[in-house]
């Protein structure tokens, strides 16, 4: 199936050049927006299965067009693309919902499986942003040796922290992808989390897993 992706970006040399790469790529893009107010009408619009969005646009600010996005069209998966490593963005894009965190100077096949993996309902963070994330949940409260969740939850979720599909999960630990699915499930509970994101947040909080 066709991937349609809406680009949200306020330089159209970055769009025209990712429209290229990524129709290259098989990916369908179903519109483009040049400010974030006009991300979150196009999205409603043309309900794509993924938003690349800008962190820095006019009008509205990725972070909270991302909300808006996600608010009114949930179905729609948003993929954050940002110049700056700074843990507040993050931290604002993760409780506003993004599914992806990619920095600028990524390759296009980056961006690519990025977007792929947020429509399969994954989320991918670039190791860029993942030591700022770091820094930013260092600052949360939490008991360190509080134990939560099992072992092998454990094991499950520290490979998608590492950035690892649910497939390569499954190999890895020689368990069926369903298995992982389950106890993705149960760490949900367990966590209080909604998403991947939130329960590697919450998991990294604790001292449960870490980011490298």
């Amino acid at each position: 199936m066709t991937i349609r992706v809406l680009l949200a970006d306020d330089h159209r040399m970055l769009r025209e050049g990712l429209r290229r790469s990524l129709e290259e790529r098989g990916f369908e893009i179903a519109a483009e927006a040049a400010d974030g107010d006009e991300a979150v009408t196009l999205a409603a619009q043309h309900t794509p299965d993924v938003v690349l969005m800008d962190v820095s646009m006019p009008v509205l600010d990725g972070v909270e067009a991302t909300r808006r996005v996600r608010e009114a069209t949930p179905e729609v998966r948003v993929v954050m693309l940002t110049m700056h490593v700074d843990p507040d963005v993050v931290a604002r894009a993760i409780r506003a919902g993004a599914s992806g965190y990619l920095v600028k100077d990524c390759s296009i096949d980056e961006v690519a499986e990025a977007l792929t993996l947020a429509c399969d309902g994954q989320t991918v963070i670039s190791p860029h942003l993942a030591a700022s994330m770091l820094d930013e949940v260092r600052r949360l409260d939490g008991d360190p040796h509080e134990e939560v969740i099992t072992k092998r939850e454990e094991e499950v979720l520290q490979l998608i922290a590492d950035g690892h599909s649910t497939p390569e999960v499954a190999e890895k630990l020689y368990i069926s992808q369903k298995t992982v699915k389950n106890h993705l499930a149960s760490i949900y509970h367990k966590l209080d989390a909604r998403d991947r994101t939130q329960a590697v947040v919450r998991a990294v909080r604790l001292g449960i897993i870490h980011l490298d």
